[in-house]
Parts: structure tokens; sequence; C-alpha cells
């Protein structure tokens, strides 16, 4: 019972498989839908052959229905495409020349090898353009061959001219012309019809593909900076670049150890979370490249792809506006939050780094002053080094000199940002 219902939906689909491509299951179709229209063809024309008594045999018609209905539930019981395509094309070739010879002439035979036509219209549709040619090709060799016999035999052998009265050729001449160019007409008002269903899935296709390649653009951006993503498309090599001149900012929240050690662990991420959001819109605001998030301490880099030669100031811009708004958000939110921040300018190498879930990041002298003198500051201090303070001094404020012992660089001078002069 499974077995039949199995054959039954396959045959209800014309033997159209899952895994079939777009172009295969059109051809599938097409050449389904025109053995459909030939064999309900071919049943009236052989009620019209059978009411007009012995004069025309109704047996061809007959046998021909049977072929193609045969040869379609051969198919769909195999499911061998190829051999069904190539079988029915040479059924829908051969079948009318023959049916043509046996009843006479081009005129006692009322045009019956129009039919023939059909071979290499299917062929053009169901196979492919170069394909098609050979059996154009064979249809115009069958008829060049039937005009011959009928040149030479048509006055010799009685055979071919059998007693069909010329209002009987008139009427199968008008229906030979009408269905055969009707079945044309559907068969090709199918195939663009269905073209045109392919071409909207492709086009939804491929809107839901630049949708999710404009999410996944926009996560690569999330994760790395726009010119070294570019580059990790096109390349699979090691990414490693370096500046001669870059100014990096960490900024670590003070205490925040004991902050979350009374909250929820959801309050712990919405808190950080909105903290960093803000500072993610700062750094946009300000055109600097933010690097990563270590803990509860952000850092940030400017001058690695930014054509604006103004990315220290616009580095200490930020972090003034991070130090007043962390006072500001403390005070909403009723927890005691505080920043220590260090800013220095120098020569780093910056990459990608590791070929899964991989990070964009910095390294050099100048990432480790600047996260050593985080962590030497107090809560509210900004802390640059002397070439940060170089850059800065004619438009900001700075207090005086401090010299500290950091940890593998020994007496380091350190400069503390106050606010922005009022008169550069």
């Amino acid at each position: 019972m499974s077995h039949l219902q199995s054959f039954i939906e396959r045959l209800r689909t014309g033997g159209i498989e899952a895994h079939d491509s777009e172009d295969e299951c059109l051809n599938k179709s097409l050449l389904v839908f025109a053995t459909g229209l030939v064999s309900v063809t071919s049943v009236l024309w052989l009620a019209l052959y059978r009411s007009l008594g012995p004069q025309l045999s109704s047996t061809l018609p007959f046998v021909f229905q049977l072929l193609l209905v045969g040869n379609l539930l051969l198919y769909i019981q195999t499911g061998r495409f190829a051999v069904f395509r190539t079988t029915q094309l040479g059924l829908f070739l051969f079948v009318p020349f023959i049916a043509q010879w046996s009843i006479g002439s081009f005129i006692s035979g009322s045009g019956i090898v129009l039919w023939g036509l059909l071979a290499p219209i299917g062929a053009i549709l169901c196979i492919g353009v170069r394909e098609s040619l050979g059996w154009m090709i064979g249809y115009i060799f069958l008829i060049a061959l039937t005009g011959v016999f009928d040149f030479y035999l048509a006055d010799t052998s009685p055979l071919l001219h059998p007693r069909i009265p010329l209002a009987t050729s008139m009427v199968f001449f008008a229906l030979n012309f009408i269905a055969v160019s009707t079945l044309v007409f559907l068969l090709l008002r199918f195939s663009i019809q269905e073209k045109q269903r392919i071409s909207e899935r492709l086009n939804e296709a491929h809107a839901l593909l630049t949708l999710e390649q404009e999410k996944s653009e926009r996560l690569l951006l999330n994760i790395l900076p726009g010119p070294v993503a570019e580059r990790l498309k096109q390349t699979d090599q090691c990414i490693a670049d370096g500046y001669a001149e870059v100014t990096v900012m960490f900024a670590d929240i003070v205490n925040f150890t004991q902050v979350a050690a009374g909250m929820r662990p959801d309050q712990v991420f919405a808190m950080l979370n909105n903290v960093f959001s803000h500072f993610d819109d700062l750094a946009e605001q300000y055109q600097l490249e933010k690097i990563k998030t270590i803990g509860d301490a952000y850092m940030i880099a400017g001058g690695l792809n930014t054509e604006s030669d103004r990315y220290t100031h616009n580095m200490a811009e930020m972090a003034l506006a991070m130090r007043a708004w962390i006072v500001e958000h403390a005070l909403q939110v009723g927890v005691p939050l505080d920043l220590r921040i260090g800013i220095g300018t120098g020569t780093v190498v910056a990459g990608v780094v590791g070929k899964k879930k991989f990070i964009y990041d910095l390294w050099g002298d100048t990432v480790n002053i600047a996260s050593r003198i985080t962590g030497e500051g107090k809560p509210g201090e900004i802390q640059c080094d002397v070439r940060t303070h170089a850059i800065l001094q004619s438009e900001f404020e700075f207090g005086a000199a401090v010299n500290l012992n950091l940890k593998g660089k020994g007496q380091t001078t350190l400069y503390r940002l106050q606010g922005r002069r009022t008169h550069p």
C-alpha cells in the first residue's frame, strides 16, 4: 500500500525528487505536461477517426497513446528521466511521420507531420539549446524525406492516396494546425511561468542571503575594524600591522568586584552592559576603535584605521566624557561607581589572533604602559604618559608631573589630565 501511495505521489509531482535542481524540476514538469497534452489530444483524434468510419484506422493513434502513457508510467516507476526524455521526444518525432506515411501524402495526411515539431520544441525546452539542434535537423530531414516520397510516388502508388474526402482533409488540416500551435503556445507559456516562479524564488533567496550577509557583516564589524574585516575576508594569511604612533586607553571600574558582590548575576551583567554600551557610543562619537573588554576594564585605541590626525585629542575628550558620565550614572543607580583611566601614545603592533573565536588585539610597550598607569591611578584620575602629554598640553590642562616606579619600566613620568583649557 505504501509503495502504491509513493508511486501515486511521484506521478502527481511528475517524478520530481527533493535533490533535483530548479532546472531539472522545470524540465520534468514540462515533459510530463507535454505528455498529458498530447495524450488528451490523441484521445480526441481517436474519437474523430472512429467517427469517420472505415476510411481511417484508429489503431495508430490508439497505439501512440498507449506508448506515451506506458513510457510515462515506466519513468515514474524507475525515475530514469534521461531515458524517458529521449524516448518520449522520439515518439513525438517519429509517430506523426509514420501516421502520414500510412495515410498518404501531405494533403491526404492533413499535415499531421506538424506534430513532429513538438520534438525539437520539447528538446529546446527540456534539454537545451545546443542539444535541440539534432532534433530539429531530424525533423527537417523527415519532412524532406516525406516530400521526396510524395513527389516521386504521387502518381505511381495508389496506396499513398486512400480515398479520403477533401472536406475531411481540410478539417484535419485546420485541426492539426490549431492543435500543434496551441500545444507549442501552452508549453512555452508554462515554461515562462515556471521560470518566472523560479526567478521569484531566487530573488527571495537572494534577498534573504543579502540580509544574512548584512547581519554577518555587522557581526564581523562588531569584532574587527572595517579595513581589517575586509582584509580577513580576502585572505587567509596572518594579519599583523605595525604602527608608528597610536594612542591607547584603558578604563577600569574601581572596586567592581566588591560592588558586584551583593548583586545577582543578571544585575551585574545589566550594569556592565549599560556602562560599556555607553562607552561604545562614545567611541563611535569620537571616531575611536574599541579593542576589547577585559572583565571590568575597557580598552580603546585611536590612530589605527582613521583619517583624522586628532585621535589623541579625541581620546582625551572621550576620557573626560567617560569620567563625567560614570559619576552621574552612579548617582542615578545608587551604586558607587568610578573609573581609573590610563592613556599612552607610541608604537604598537596590531593584528588578528587565532582562527576560531578570533580577536583583534594590540601589543607593545605603549599598551603595557597604558595598562600599568591605569592600575596605579586613583579613582577619578586620568593618567597620561609623556608622549600623550606633549600632544595634548596646548589644549588640555594637566597637573604637575608625577614620577612612578612601574613594574618592568622603572621610574616613569606621568601627567594627570584635568580638563580642556579655557583658552588654548
